[in-house]
């Protein structure tokens, strides 16, 4: 695969470099890792080369998933032999912009990598803030629901509303790590925050009975009461000490009512 992207890059006189980066330009790769790409075109082309990337993916080889997500300047593609691919695109002025990490050089045609450097791309603290802003007050709303959808016994609506929350949690987590809070908060979990951190979590993984989901919701609540007051002092945000009264009194409400 990285062969044919070689090639095809080589052939095309509107990119000027590609890398390989990820894992495998880390050395880290297992047997699961995918393979992550980049090309940079020249400024003037970059506008074609996008509105062309499928067509560029084809030449790869025949795609039986691709999807760019509605991310900007990224494709993602699984080919028919089985390869997985996240695929990055730049612009030779521009290269500030990339931000794909270390990265190994598979084709330089006008020398733009020498001594380039494509650090990650540092989360805007007012982004981080407005992150934790939504953790930490969803999860009471997320928590109305759940109340909600137990107190009808809908009960599957109370386990994915259950699942929400262990979810905001988990990226509180992340938050108060320094890591970025995701919508696959569980990805590359153990990397981002001490399992010993999450541990008090894992019993809240239960099965779909009203006694033991209730006990994981008042378990997932007493965590994040625990946890989200600190973060948001250290954040600077405000913690809505009102919502989680109220909040909380209807859950012992319920908890008794379900004696």
């Amino acid at each position: 695969m990285i062969s044919r992207f070689v090639d095809v890059c080589s052939a095309d006189d509107r990119i000027v470099a590609a890398l390989l980066r990820g894992s495998r330009a880390r050395a880290e790769a297992d047997e699961y890792s995918d393979l992550d790409l980049c090309v940079i075109t020249r400024d003037e082309a970059f506008e074609n080369v996008m509105a062309e990337r499928e067509a560029f993916v084809r030449q790869l080889g025949e795609p039986v998933f691709i999807e760019d997500f509605g991310l900007d300047r990224i494709v993602f593609f699984i080919l028919a032999d089985g390869t997985e691919c996240e695929l990055v695109f730049g612009r030779e002025g521009a290269l500030a912009e990339v931000g794909v990490g270390p990265f190994k050089e598979l084709i330089d045609k006008r020398g733009i990598l020498d001594g380039a450097e494509f650090p990650f791309a540092e989360l805007d603290p007012d982004e981080r803030r407005e992150q934790l802003r939504h953790v930490l007050n969803w999860f009471w709303h997320d928590l109305s629901h759940f109340m909600a959808a137990f107190g009808r016994g809908e009960l599957w609506w109370a386990c994915g509303q259950l699942e929400a929350l262990r979810r905001y949690c988990v990226n509180l987590l992340r938050i108060e790590h320094g890591a970025e809070a995701q919508d696959e908060a569980y990805e590359k979990l153990e990397k981002a925050v001490p399992p010993s951190e999450l541990a008090a979590l894992q019993p809240t993984f239960c099965p779909m009975e009203r006694d033991a989901m209730l006990k994981a919701a008042v378990d997932i609540v007493s965590f994040f009461r625990e946890h989200a007051p600190r973060v948001a002092g250290a954040y600077g945000s405000k913690y809505p000490e009102e919502l989680e009264r109220l909040m909380c009194d209807r859950l012992d409400e319920l908890a008794l009512a379900s004696r």
